[in-house]
C-alpha cells in the first residue's frame, strides 16, 4: 500500500529545498533560451530544479514515474501506477522578468487519481498543498471550503488574449462574461491563478489550453475545498492530455457553463 503520508512530507521538504535554491539563484546570471517561440521561455533554474526532483523521486522510489515539463522524466502516455507531474517554475516569464508571481507546481496521482497536489510561490514562500479526503492547507491553515458567488460579484481569472482575435476561441464568447463580471485578473501563471481560486482570492479561472503539469497540482488542491475542475467544455482533465482548463467555486461553474459556455466551440 502506498505511504502517503511519508510521500507528502517527503514532497514538502523538497519542495522547500527547491524553492530555496530558486531564491537563491536571483542573485545569478540567468541562462535565458526560447522553446516554441520567443514569448516560450526556459531558464537554467527550470532544467535544474526539475532534474533535482527526478533525482530525489528516483533515489526514493524507482517504480514512480514522472512527468516533467522540461523533458527530463519519462514518456507517459498511461495513467497506470504512481505519477508525478513536476512543472519546475509555473511563469518562467515572470521570474525572468519580475522574480515574483511563479510557482514550483507538482500533483502526484495515482491510476489517474489526483492524491498530493502542490503550489509553492516562491517569493512568498506560500505552499498550497492538499491531500485527497483531508483538505488543502495554505502553509499550516486549512482553507475553508469554497462559497457560492453569482457571476456579477465574481473576480475571475483570464488572459486577454481570449477576448481578442486568436486560434483557440471566437473572441465573442468570453467578452460578454467579462463584461459582466465584477473584475478581471491575469497573473501570467496558470498554477498561482488556479492556487488562488483554491484560497478565495480568485472566483473562477479559465484559459484555452495548458498541459497535466500545469493543472495536475492545482487540481487536489481545488477539489478538496469543493471547487469545480473540467475543460471550457465540461470534460474531465486527465494527466496524459492537454486541454482548455475551466476552474470555478461550486455553482458559479454552472452558472458560467449554462450561461456563457453552452454552446462553444475550441479550435
Amino acid at each position: 500500500m502506498t505511504n502517503w503520508e511519508k510521500i507528502n512530507e517527503q514532497a514538502i521538504q523538497w519542495i522547500k529545498e527547491a524553492g530555496s535554491k530558486i531564491r537563491a539563484s536571483f542573485l545569478q546570471q540567468l541562462k535565458i533560451e526560447t522553446k516554441t517561440n520567443r514569448n516560450d521561455l526556459v531558464t537554467n533554474m527550470d532544467k535544474e530544479t526539475e532534474q533535482f526532483f527526478i533525482k530525489k523521486i528516483n533515489e526514493a522510489y524507482t517504480d514512480h514515474r514522472i512527468l516533467g515539463e522540461e523533458g527530463f522524466g519519462d514518456v507517459v502516455e498511461d495513467e497506470n501506477g504512481v505519477i508525478w507531474v513536476i512543472d519546475p517554475i509555473d511563469g518562467t516569464m515572470n521570474f525572468v522578468h519580475q522574480q515574483r508571481n511563479f510557482a514550483i507546481s507538482i500533483g502526484i496521482y495515482e491510476d489517474g487519481i489526483g492524491q498530493l497536489g502542490y503550489i509553492y510561490d516562491v517569493v512568498h514562500d506560500e505552499l498550497y498543498h492538499a491531500r485527497k479526503g483531508f483538505g488543502a492547507f495554505l502553509n499550516d491553515q486549512r482553507l475553508s471550503p469554497l462559497s457560492e458567488v453569482e457571476i456579477e460579484d465574481a473576480v475571475i481569472g483570464v488572459n486577454a488574449l481570449w477576448v481578442t482575435d486568436n486560434h483557440r476561441i471566437n473572441r465573442h464568447v468570453l467578452g460578454p462574461l467579462v463584461q459582466n463580471v465584477r473584475g478581471t485578473r491575469s497573473y501570467g501563471s496558470a498554477a498561482m491563478e488556479i492556487a488562488y481560486v483554491a484560497s478565495g482570492r480568485l472566483d473562477s479561472y479559465i484559459t484555452m489550453r495548458l498541459s497535466p503539469w500545469d493543472f495536475a497540482g492545482g487540481k487536489v488542491i481545488v477539489e478538496e475545498v469543493g471547487g469545480v475542475v473540467t475543460s471550457l467544455t465540461g470534460e474531465p482533465l486527465t494527466i496524459t492530455s492537454k486541454s482548455s482548463v475551466f476552474i470555478s467555486k461550486p455553482g458559479l461553474h454552472q452558472k458560467i457553463s449554462e450561461k456563457y459556455l453552452r454552446s462553444v466551440e475550441l479550435n
